[in-house]
């Protein structure tokens, strides 16, 4: 290979020391009518665990293939603590273009955090195949345009704050499908994007970690917290019984299939988190988490062998049904409870009033979808020009292009 594509020493330090400098800047000056000083709170046990769970959990749970373990973690742990700090900043001009007052305090970098996954979700679609600068470009690209999506849906459609910053799935999964449509397709003997029984297991220890915290995740950002918290959980905990009940029916042997368990037993806090705060019965949130869980399943049984190879899709780490088919799942059960408990409180007398809820849920939902599709093929688009040096097709999924590996973990 030419030399060029051997070292992103003239790219990649610059590159960041040009971000931290204008972040440092922007700290310093600020924007008029954005207070800096430091609000008080008592959320930093929630805040700790979701900084666990973006960090640890996902760092590990990409650590699918057996050859890109360094990357895997390395580069999601780097994408994370850039991308708080350029959220934090897109949070600030959201305030400044909508004439609030802000404070930066544990519930600005909570929600710094929740916009961060939507990158490290887009991040599993297109893992091993890009490198730092694209990776880079991309956390700032697609989170200047996820917070246009929340900016839409708050101010035009009125969809509440907290559920706008958790349509992360939904922007994640399909920002990071259009955005790998982009990329070579890897050559059908290239045996690197394979997993390995030790890959598998720090995969499944990621997965423990971010199935834990999940219910603070999906509380961080909703008022009524403890209701959050116990849906999340009970929904996680169905959709772990029946990821187990499902694989083991699913495969010809009868053996469980560890890649499906772990993207199954997530679905379920996926699908309750629109709806987390307002399920007054706990069956609800156990009907989410076994439908979710069903859809994972099925989707990377049936989906990911079926409709991948006709629609071109190249879903490194199952983003689509871990994150997405989930996500619509419960997109459609928050229009649906929406409906539900306003036509009880008003009897179903305005029909009209519970038909403009559901437009506004559905509007939002689909707005989300079709931004994060056509920005992320718009930003694949970009990420492939040779100015950011993409990689070949023969040195996907591999660390030793961007890592120093001793050749010990290169035979293993």
């Amino acid at each position: 290979m030419p030399s060029r594509y051997l070292s992103f020493r003239c790219s990649v330090p610059w590159l960041i020391l040009l971000l931290q400098a204008l972040l440092l800047l922007r700290s310093f000056f600020g924007f008029p009518g954005v207070s800096d000083t430091y609000s008080f709170s008592n959320s930093y046990p929630e805040f700790q665990d979701v900084n666990h769970m973006v960090i640890f959990g996902f760092g590990f749970f990409l650590m699918v293939l057996r050859r890109y373990g360094f990357s895997s973690t390395g580069f999601n742990f780097l994408l994370v603590v850039l991308g708080v700090q350029c959220s934090v900043l897109a949070e600030d001009l959201l305030v400044f273009f909508r004439g609030e007052q802000n404070e930066l305090g544990l519930g600005s970098l909570a929600r710094a955090f929740v916009s961060v996954t939507a990158v490290v979700i887009s991040t599993g679609a297109v893992l091993g195949r890009a490198n730092p600068v694209q990776l880079i470009v991309m956390t700032l690209v697609e989170l200047t345009f996820f917070s246009v999506s929340r900016y839409i849906n708050e101010t035009f459609l009125e969809v509440p704050e907290h559920l706008t910053g958790l349509h992360v799935y939904l922007f994640g999964a399909y920002f990071g499908l259009a955005l790998a449509s982009c990329f070579p397709e890897p050559p059908p003997g290239l045996d690197k994007n394979r997993s390995t029984p030790k890959s598998e297991l720090f995969s499944v220890l990621g997965t423990v970690f971010v199935w834990v915290f999940w219910p603070s995740f999906n509380s961080v950002l909703p008022s009524f917290k403890m209701q959050a918290v116990l849906n999340t959980y009970l929904a996680l905990a169905v959709s772990a019984v029946a990821a187990f009940m499902l694989s083991a029916l699913t495969s010809k042997d009868g053996k469980f299939r560890m890649a499906q368990i772990r993207s199954a037993v997530l679905a379920g806090g996926v699908a309750v988190s629109y709806t987390a705060e307002r399920i007054h019965q706990p069956w609800i949130a156990m009907l989410l988490g076994l439908l979710a869980s069903a859809i994972a399943i099925l989707g990377s049984h049936c989906v990911q062998r079926c409709f991948n190879p006709a629609l071109k899709l190249q879903d490194t780490s199952g983003v689509h049904f871990t994150f997405g088919l989930p996500a619509v799942l419960g997109a459609v059960a928050a229009v649906v409870l929406r409906v539900v408990e306003d036509g009880i409180d008003t009897r179903w007398n305005e029909l009209s009033r519970l038909g403009y809820d559901a437009f506004v849920y559905i509007g939002a939902f689909c707005q989300t979808i079709c931004t994060a599709l056509i920005t992320g093929l718009i930003t694949g688009l970009i990420l492939n020009i040779k100015l950011l040096k993409a990689v070949h097709v023969s040195k996907y999924f591999d660390d030793q292009f961007y890592w120093e590996v001793s050749f010990k973990m290169i035979s293993d």
